[in-house]
């Protein structure tokens, strides 16, 4: 049972990313480098140079383990922005493991342009069930993606296997407050197409449970309304690019859908950060 609604979470994730006006607002509203919620200077900052913000922040927590001889699983890497700046700035092997087909073409044409083909390997699958031995990677990275496991036990259980021995995990996640309201919440998750969120308190218990050490949570929720802010002043001002990539109807239902989002981050229903822990 466990494994036929992670598959229907997998399916869905591959239906969502891969459809044509998601990948346009992505490509368009994040600039096409990284799909996930960024860290702002400045509340006007742009969202491209936040989300970059974020992976510097998230490199910062593994620093110690990145490096030209080591190894990184990034877990659902999207279009590979975090990838291409841990290969180009720590000269780390990057393993990019992603569910959609669409993202992965781009992922792998940005790879090229950069010259950076010979570090990162572009893979389609599901990180439910990774394909890698055991203790393959020094770090398993993850930015906004375990929010649609339909088995994040099992995604967090199979990270703990691919990694070395004190090897690093670290991941951010979009996530509900505890007691959040469901309605409250339902906005963002109807957008994404999940069935719902995980809780900070979840994922320090299963952290525990799968005995890693040092862990440790910093709550960024803040950051995470500035985000939906951002976008919804992207799409009342939008770019001819994002106009001719979006169609009028999905940018309807963005227009309705985000500023829910960004009201349920105020009233602090939505949480966001970072995790990270070692394993024994």
């Amino acid at each position: 049972m466990a494994e036929d609604i992670a598959a229907q979470a997998a399916d869905a994730a591959r239906v969502y990313y891969n459809a044509p006006d998601v990948d346009g607002f992505y490509t368009q509203a994040w600039g096409g480098e990284d799909i996930h919620i960024g860290v702002y200077a400045d509340v006007r900052e742009a969202v491209g140079v936040a989300s970059g913000r974020t992976v510097e922040r998230l490199a910062a927590k593994v620093a110690d383990a990145l490096g030209p001889d080591s190894t990184v699983l990034d877990m659902g890497s999207g279009y590979g922005g975090a990838a291409r700046r841990l290969a180009g700035e720590f000269a780390c092997h990057v393993v990019a493991l992603n569910i959609s087909e669409v993202q992965n073409r781009r992922h792998r044409e940005l790879n090229s342009r950069r010259g950076l083909d010979g570090r990162i390997e572009v893979v389609t699958g599901s990180f439910h069930d990774i394909p890698a031995p055991d203790g393959s990677f020094d770090v398993v990275w993850s930015q906004e993606a375990l929010c649609h496991s339909g088995d994040r036990p099992q995604a967090l259980r199979e990270a703990r296997r691919v990694l070395k021995p004190g090897g690093r995990l670290v991941f951010t996640d979009v996530m509900a407050a505890e007691g959040a309201p469901e309605g409250e919440v339902r906005p963002l998750a109807e957008r994404l197409t999940i069935s719902g969120f995980a809780t900070p308190g979840f994922y320090e218990e299963q952290l525990r449970a799968l005995e890693f050490s040092d862990t440790g949570f910093e709550d960024l929720s803040d950051h995470m309304l500035t985000h939906y802010e951002r976008l919804v002043d992207e799409l009342r001002t939008p770019t001819p690019g994002l106009v001719d990539s979006v169609s009028a109807e999905y940018r309807d239902r963005l227009e309705r859908n985000l500023p829910q989002v960004a009201a349920a981050c105020r009233k602090g229903h939505l949480r966001w950060g970072m995790f990270h822990g070692r394993r024994r």
